[in-house]
């Protein structure tokens, strides 16, 4: 199978409303259980998880999107989908992490969360909202 990796520099990450594309259309995606996905992107995944991870993959049919947060020191965390969607030649992935509540009850142990979206193949570039 023929997949494509491309791994987003700094330079492709920001956030706020100033850069917002003029021409915004919506994009469809289904957020990638790990059981799902395919071997090779599991395995690099596995191998950056620790670190902030900002990667597309694509296959013949698919891009995946790949926004992952690095180590966090304990249970509870989980990552909001903002918005996906395509404006000025690029594709714009708008992602929050979300810590435990206040009162929530977590496990002091090392996680590493991040989430993959999966959508029709794209071609173009990704800006990464985190």
């Amino acid at each position: 199978m023929l997949a494509v990796l491309m791994i987003a520099g700094a330079g492709f990450s920001g956030c706020g409303g100033k850069d917002e594309p003029k021409n915004k259309t919506s994009v469809d995606y289904t957020v990638v259980e790990d059981g799902d996905l395919p071997q090779e992107l599991k395995k690099i995944i596995d191998n950056k998880k620790d670190k902030a991870i900002r990667l597309t993959y694509t296959t013949k049919d698919y891009t995946y999107v790949v926004a992952g947060y690095g180590t966090r020191d304990s249970s509870g965390y989980s990552i909001k989908v903002n918005d996906v969607y395509t404006g000025d030649n690029s594709l714009y992935v708008d992602t929050t992490l979300i810590g435990p509540a206040q009162d929530e009850a977590v496990n002091e142990v090392d996680t590493y969360p991040y989430i993959v979206l999966k959508m029709e193949r794209r071609d173009e570039s990704v800006v990464f909202k985190m």
